[in-house]
């Protein structure tokens, strides 16, 4: 069943209205031939204005639309030979990461991702995609593995963030995300980290540190949710929709201000609307990029990944 959005509403009252003229021209003998094209016409005019403008908090509820495309569809959609691995050798195994090696076009390569789910037993089972440490350390073991093998990462992020509970903590959390971005820098293989939906906080950096950041046209990347943001700043969730505006979070906000590098442009009406043609377009990115890494050495790999994280941001004496 399609799940649609509040500002999403002038497009739905129009594609009622053209189905009720279909159905009409369809089961009688009066010609709407006419009708039908004007619906179209209005209908193909209002979707563009409404998707080619949306807010900064309009796109982060795009990003966690329901039905929008999660890692496993992209990976069912983009590889082959997809061998899942599971476990980080040291206490579980965490189903809100997901990752193994497979092939891109018959070439070798790992990919990683944070895992959602959409049924409420799945989301359970993924705990709505928040890692636990043995998460991200079992996506560490997983680039190491790939660092001896030779074979490119490509990490999918799409997370609110790390699990915050008392087991997580328990279990050291920030210690295991730690780990990971300094082990990440020393990787001497080409790594592509690819937000496809949420990318939150320390939860989004535990597999973010690539020598390419790349977010879906829908996606976000933020040091906290617009929620988070507004209940720390302004004492009240009220003050959401301005918050995502302050966070500077959409494709277009960060590709101006140099954190990521490239944005995919998803089909008209987000990521959800046609999984097959939005996986394309992520495959000829990704392909595009891996390309241009595969020129480098391992050296000016890791090189090229600690000056970009370098370059992020700088100090304005005065």
């Amino acid at each position: 069943m399609a799940t649609y959005l509040e500002f999403e509403k002038p497009i739905v009252e129009l594609e009622k209205k053209l189905q009720e003229w279909v159905a009409l021209s369809e089961s009688s003998e009066i010609d709407v031939n006419d009708e039908v094209k004007i619906l179209r016409k209005k209908l193909d005019s209002t979707m563009k204005k409404i998707y080619k403008h949306l807010t900064p908090w309009q796109r982060v509820q795009f990003a966690r639309h329901p039905n929008r495309p999660y890692t496993l569809d992209y990976i069912e959609r983009i590889f082959t030979d997809f061998m899942e691995f599971h476990g980080d050798r040291n206490y579980r195994d965490d189903a809100a990461i997901v990752g193994g090696f497979a092939k891109l076009d018959g070439k070798p390569v790992m990919v990683i991702g944070t895992q959602k789910g959409r049924e409420t037993k799945e989301n359970v089972f993924r705990n709505f995609g928040c890692p636990h440490p043995e998460g991200y350390r079992k996506a560490l073991r997983l680039m190491k593995l790939a660092d001896q093998a030779k074979a490119p990462i490509i990490c999918f992020i799409d997370t609110p963030g790390a699990f915050p509970g008392i087991a997580s903590e328990e279990r050291h959390i920030g210690e295991a995300i730690a780990v990971n971005l300094r082990e990440m820098f020393d990787l001497s293989i080409p790594v592509l980290a690819i937000v496809i939906g949420e990318g939150g906080s320390g939860g989004a950096l535990g597999i973010g540190i690539g020598n390419r950041i790349i977010l879906m046209e829908n996606a976000y990347y933020s040091v906290i949710t617009p929620e988070g943001c507004a209940a720390i700043l302004w004492d009240d969730r009220a003050y959401t929709e301005q918050a995502a505006s302050a966070l500077k979070l959409t494709a277009t906000d960060l590709q101006e201000l140099k954190i990521i590098d490239d944005v995919v442009t998803e089909p008209l009406g987000g990521a959800h609307k046609d999984y097959d043609a939005a996986a394309q377009f992520l495959k000829a990115n990704i392909a595009k990029h891996l390309a241009e890494l595969g020129k480098l050495s391992g050296e000016e790999l890791k090189e090229d990944r600690y000056n970009k994280f370098r370059s992020i941001g700088f100090f304005n004496e005065g």
